[in-house]
């Protein structure tokens, strides 16, 4: 029997792994699977991790206020060799995505000559510092890793095109459209969210990334005021991220308007909810690129470029980057032009199956 460690720690992490971690489990012959958390994102982690109905084995509790890349990166690196490695002597460790602590965890693993999986491997922007620290982490992973799992077929291109073996490559879906088939029935029998009265269309907006912190945030909340003037009938949902750099400057922009309901971090049934009740939704997050589609919902995508460009491929997404002007003529677009929201909300879905998780497992299942 092999010992599997899942780390895990961010929301997108949490719902990409949750039905890897739930294939493998079903497999009691041949894997023993631990989930160790990183206590990154805890509060919304946490919720999310009860929505999956996930145990928890281990928490490295690594997160602490304003620290620096390095001292996350430092942190975990001793604390998963001692507290993890020694612990439960792990055949293999899986990371997700491209956070600082997945990368950490990965070098932590090659150091002790422990089998590295990669789940959702291959996505470039090919700017190392956009998104920053997430693009090299991502790259550097890929480099250490045993299996990488790529989501797309473009994915699986960039990771053949550097140079990565190909016995080491394999094309699997998006685990993320896995998760929402098998968690669709949260919004069985919910009713869509209104807004104030005379509002009838949402726009979401979510931000977290590094590289939105300050004034690329405070030109997206401009933005959103000067929506809000020319359209009257719009309102603006946005659950915060918990990070300052972006909480502050949220509610410095948007305190007592009415036409604009800030709240905290929500838990999965409800940003499923969200996304399906949304008219538009802004966003500089991955997971959400990928969430909305099976929707049918057009995304903004509040970044000047994206490690998903099967997305924009599709018509299903539009890079609009922070520029106020940009913003407000794209969503004024939206709003106007039944036929050019007709076009991005009936494109296809470019991510997946839902079967991914399976492959995962069953190719885990054949060669460790």
């Amino acid at each position: 029997m092999k010992k599997i460690v899942v780390l895990l720690g961010t929301r997108p992490e949490v719902i990409k792994l949750a039905p890897v971690i739930k294939a493998l489990k079903t497999r009691t012959k041949n894997f023993k699977v631990y989930v160790v958390a990183t206590g990154q994102h805890r509060e919304m982690a946490d919720s999310f991790l009860r929505h999956f109905d996930i145990k928890v084995d281990f928490n490295l509790n690594i997160m602490r206020e304003n620290q620096t890349l390095t001292e996350v990166t430092s942190g975990i690196l001793a604390k998963f060799e001692k507290e993890v490695c020694d612990k439960y002597h792990p055949d293999m460790i899986m990371v997700q995505g491209d956070t600082t602590t997945a990368f950490t965890a990965a070098l932590a693993a090659f150091y002790r000559k422990i089998k590295i999986a990669h789940v959702e491997a291959g996505l470039r922007t090919s700017d190392k510092y956009s998104p920053f620290p997430e693009e090299m982490n991502r790259r550097m992973i890929s480099c250490i890793a045993d299996f990488n799992f790529a989501p797309t077929k473009i994915a699986a291109e960039n990771l053949h095109r550097e140079g990565h073996a190909g016995k080491s490559v394999f094309l699997t879906g998006n685990t993320i459209v896995d998760a929402l088939k098998a968690y669709s029935r949260l919004l069985s029998g919910k009713k869509k969210i209104s807004g104030p009265d005379g509002c009838g269309k949402m726009i979401l907006i979510t931000m977290h990334r590094r590289e939105n912190f300050g004034r690329p945030a405070e030109d997206v909340c401009n933005a959103v005021l000067k929506i809000l003037d020319k359209h009257k009938d719009v309102f603006f949902r946005i659950p915060v991220h918990p990070n300052p750099n972006i909480k502050r400057v949220i509610e410095k922009h948007f305190g007592g308007n009415k036409r604009i309901i800030v709240s905290g971090p929500v838990a999965y049934d409800e940003i499923l909810g969200l996304i399906n009740s949304a008219y538009i939704i802004m966003t500089d997050s991955g997971g959400i690129q990928e969430e909305a589609p099976a929707f049918g919902k057009p995304v903004l995508v509040l970044r000047e470029n994206t490690e998903r460009p099967e997305g924009i491929f599709a018509g299903v997404a539009k890079l609009v980057g922070t520029d106020r002007t940009r913003i407000i003529h794209n969503v004024s677009v939206l709003i106007d032009s039944p036929a050019e929201y007709k076009k991005m909300a009936k494109s296809r879905n470019p991510y997946g199956d839902g079967k991914a998780s399976l492959r995962i497992a069953d190719i885990l299942e054949k060669v460790l």
